[in-house]
């Protein structure tokens, strides 16, 4: 069964081409380019991916994103966006994107995001967090085997602490979601101390330093907020 993309962006060129190379790839897709009529499609096509431009005539990206969200609180949003701002990044995942592509982008990214988003929805089920029982997860060019808390990078195997596992299993388990500094913590180590907060600092310097041999996985720390696992 092919896989369904609701892909919305109203610039005529950039749309047709995008779709045209997504349907050669295997995918249904409905494209839209009119805000105001992106819900009706999705309630009726039930994508398994939908792929936002943020500005949009009548309803932009991020509102949306809120509305998918009230019917589907785990299906794969990326938006593609021309806006670099933090702020507009953070808001994009506030509002329930679990992706982003910066304009301009090569159609291969996208089609390596999409997918990605596929899997990591596989693995999960459509759970609010990782699957504690999957014996793999691909991570860009890595491996990670959580009962094992072992991580297989291009250049071979590196051994995690049990608490170096527990955060990176959290972490790449929500698929490009913010997760927040808190609930690291309190999940983690079972309180947010002062303590505790400057442990997490080192663990995630180390795991940036495990996942070094791959350019595309960046740890993004957001000030305020928490962090994005992002795997471009």
């Amino acid at each position: 069964m092919k896989q369904k993309i609701l892909y919305v962006e109203d610039e005529p060129n950039l749309g047709k081409i995008v779709n045209d190379t997504l349907r050669l790839q295997g995918f249904e897709v409905v494209w839209e380019q009119d805000g105001a009529l992106v819900m009706e499609h999705f309630k009726a096509f039930e994508p398994d991916v939908c792929v936002l431009d943020i500005m949009l005539p009548n309803i932009n990206g991020y509102e949306l994103c809120l509305k998918i969200r009230e019917l589907q609180p785990q299906l794969p949003i990326i938006f593609l966006t021309a806006k670099v701002n933090t702020e507009d990044l953070v808001k994009g995942f506030e509002a329930g994107g679990t992706d982003y592509i910066r304009k301009p982008f090569s159609i291969e990214e996208l089609i390596v995001r999409i997918n990605n988003q596929l899997q990591l929805q596989q693995i999960h089920g459509g759970n609010n967090g990782p699957d504690q029982d999957i014996d793999e997860m691909t991570i860009g060019k890595y491996k990670y085997r959580p009962q094992r808390y072992e991580l297989e990078a291009p250049s071979g195997i590196i051994n995690l602490s049990s608490r170096e596992g527990e955060l990176l299993h959290m972490m790449a388990g929500k698929g490009s979601q913010i997760i927040e500094r808190k609930e690291l913590l309190l999940k983690i180590w079972g309180d947010d101390s002062f303590f505790n907060s400057r442990n997490l600092d080192v663990y995630i310097k180390k795991l940036r330093t495990y996942f070094s041999e791959d350019d595309n996985i960046e740890i993004q720390t957001l000030r305020g907020k928490g962090y994005l696992f992002l795997v471009r």
